[in-house]
């Protein structure tokens, strides 16, 4: 039995330290957040209990299945028939299947077909080794042509990466499509899953196995270093001094995790600190009527400087009211970063009216703004040799966030999968 610090009580730390515990192991989870589950955390939301940050379930999500049937919630996972829409110049239209693509007016028929094929040919791509050192809209324009790249995806990638725009890499741009093309139940309709009673069930039966099992979680404690020597770590630093440990694994934010980690060596700590990460600013509003019929909705329409919204009611039921999701990306440095909450209420009440003007000020019936400084690693072309290892040559210690999740996207299987991965290397 070894004594393992988990630092970061989101999905990740605390399906490490569930892991660790059924191996055997004494596990201490330290977070700075005064509730677990990071960005899967809920919030009560005038009544509805509500994640800050909006999560799904894909068909290919196989290490949450898993992970759901171990902890004895396999029946709360459930499946929904959605929809996509596309918001072009001023038109609401449908979006995500054959028929809606060869209905777009926004497209020649050329551009439809390129369009088309990419979509098939993506899907069923399994090796993306190529794609890691391809530049993403390159890759999207040599197959999709000029046309479809602009009206399609341009905005996409200006208002989610601003300058990185031109630094994403082909095989994280090919995973989302695959992993929601793929997530149907037919070629016309797309299917996604979500938890009964949200993320928060996931997160409150980790806990509860995690303390069953004799294991600690101490909220409201940030860890302040990671304390190495000769090559090995001995614990951690908090507020009330040094802890030791025979292993500790992070899996907060790699710029946090940077900081705690002023003991390695200069050259490897460099290649921590050289790991760009975006902000987000997420906007949560509550509606008396639906916004659209559709879960996503992307926007290309020169009156928005948002790539899009989701209606996450069109995914789990909330009831009579209905929930959509505002999500600003951006680098810490763009100025609307530090806007107040009042002014992206405002502008985020004006672009759903918008897009639906049967919206009145009365059906806003409240409102959250939710931000991370840190919550989107740029993945450049070439990005896998950029990362550290996991394992980065200290003794005991395993650092990750979602940039090991490459080539996929942020997701709480991928988290899950990478957890199991961690806690076995620490058995092994």
């Amino acid at each position: 039995m070894k004594q393992v610090a988990v630092i970061g009580a989101g999905a990740m730390g605390l399906a490490t330290a569930y892991f660790l515990q059924q191996q055997g192991h004494q596990v201490t989870v330290f977070e700075s957040d005064s509730i677990p589950g990071g960005m899967a955390a809920h919030f009560d939301f005038a009544g509805i209990s509500i994640e800050r940050f909006y999560h799904f379930v894909c068909k290919a999500d196989r290490p949450l299945f898993d992970l759901l049937d171990q902890i004895g919630l396999g029946d709360a996972l459930q499946w929904r028939d959605t929809s996509m829409g596309f918001y072009f110049n001023g038109t609401l239209y449908p979006w995500g299947d054959p028929f809606a693509l060869l209905r777009f007016p926004g497209l020649g028929l050329i551009a439809k077909l390129r369009y088309g094929l990419h979509a098939f040919v993506a899907t069923r791509r399994s090796d993306w080794s190529r794609l890691d050192g391809l530049q993403a809209d390159r890759w999207l324009r040599t197959w999709l042509g000029a046309e479809a790249y602009r009206v399609c995806w341009e905005k996409l990638f200006h208002y989610k990466f601003f300058e990185y725009q031109e630094r994403i890499s082909a095989a994280w741009i090919w995973t989302r499509i695959k992993r929601i093309g793929t997530s149907r139940r037919s070629l016309f309709q797309e299917q996604l899953g979500y938890i009964e009673g949200g993320s928060e069930t996931l997160i409150r039966r980790l806990v509860e196995r995690i303390d069953d099992q004799g294991g600690t979680i101490h909220l409201g404690t940030p860890v302040q270093r990671i304390v190495i020597a000769d090559g090995a770590v001995t614990g951690v630093l908090t507020h009330d001094g040094h802890q030791p440990f025979d292993a500790v694994i992070s899996t907060i934010a790699i710029p946090y995790a940077a900081a705690l980690l002023t003991d390695l060596p200069p050259a490897l700590l460099a290649r921590y600190q050289a790991l760009p990460n975006i902000g987000v600013v997420c906007v949560v509003h509550k509606l008396r009527k639906p916004l659209t019929s559709h879960f996503w909705l992307n926007i290309n329409d020169p009156r928005f400087e948002i790539p899009g919204v989701v209606e996450f009611s069109n995914l789990r039921p909330t009831g009579t009211d209905h929930i959509v999701y505002v999500p600003y990306y951006m680098p810490q440095t763009h100025p609307k970063f530090t806007w107040t909450d009042a002014r992206f209420l405002d502008e985020t009440r004006r672009y759903l009216q918008l897009l639906n003007p049967d919206l009145s000020a009365n059906d806003f019936l409240a409102a959250r703004v939710g931000r991370l400084r840190y919550a989107q690693p740029v993945c450049g072309p070439g990005f896998l040799k950029d990362l550290p290892p996991l394992t980065p040559g200290i003794a005991g210690l395993q650092v990750a966030d979602t940039s090991y999740y490459y080539p996929e996207d942020r997701g709480i299987a991928e988290g899950v999968r990478l957890a199991r991965a961690m806690a076995d290397a620490v058995h092994d």
